[in-house]
């Protein structure tokens, strides 16, 4: 059986999609993540890392959002 690759977020490799499993943050950075449609069972795909390596540029439901590590090391993801 294959062990499935769970880790946060900001773990995530460039190239690659993963599912949303938990969000652990603050109300008021949860309802800004919720809102930007980042909710658990979301297909997330990385697509680059700026320069510094801070934010990073995600594919979700159709929009490029960039989010800083800060935040997604706190969204737990699973590769798919």
């Amino acid at each position: 059986m294959k062990a499935t690759s769970i880790m946060p977020l900001s773990k995530a490799s460039p190239g690659c999609s993963y599912s949303v499993i938990s969000i652990r943050l603050n109300k008021s950075d949860r309802r800004r993540i919720l809102d930007l449609g980042l909710i658990p069972n979301t297909v997330i795909k990385v697509l680059q890392k700026s320069p510094l390596g801070d934010p990073v540029a995600y594919f979700i439901r159709g929009s490029v959002i960039a989010l800083r590590s800060e935040c997604t090391k706190r969204i737990i993801v699973k590769k798919v």
